[in-house]
């Protein structure tokens, strides 16, 4: 009779089984966490955790992600906007970013134009007759 002592039984072959909350990975997921990030707070692989969102959403990883991902921007959005109200330059950044708003303005008046293109004027004839004074050219 062959015996082999080494032999496991099947019992004790496979690792135990890792616990993957939905609420926990969709938490994640709004955290806008990365993949290895959720990975390393769930204590699974990469293989893992892409298997068990097959197994729970019937999608791949990047697929969920996508889909759960949104529901934290919403969160962000919503405190962006309720720290809007009580600090002027959240509000000054969120209408820049939604409203197209600018510190300064792009066009400049036609006036403004004309008093530039005189100061340049007026500086490059003072550099080509150093000695002259600026009342000499009036």
């Amino acid at each position: 009779m062959c015996f082999n002592k080494n032999k496991r039984s099947d019992e004790t072959r496979a690792r135990p089984k890792k616990l993957i909350t939905k609420s926990t990975f969709e938490k994640l997921c709004e955290l806008q966490c990365t993949q290895s990030e959720i990975c390393a707070v769930l204590d699974v692989s990469d293989k893992t955790l892409n298997a068990w969102c097959k197994a729970e959403y019937d999608m791949s990883f990047s697929e969920v992600f996508r889909i759960k991902r949104e529901a934290g921007k919403t969160s962000l959005r919503r405190a962006q906007w309720a720290l809007a109200k009580k600090d002027s330059r959240m509000a000054i950044f969120l209408g820049k970013q939604y409203l197209e708003q600018k510190d300064k303005p792009e066009a400049e008046s036609a006036v403004e134009s004309v008093l530039k293109n005189i100061e340049t004027l007026a500086e490059a004839v003072m550099k080509t007759a150093p000695n002259r004074n600026i009342e000499d050219l009036e």
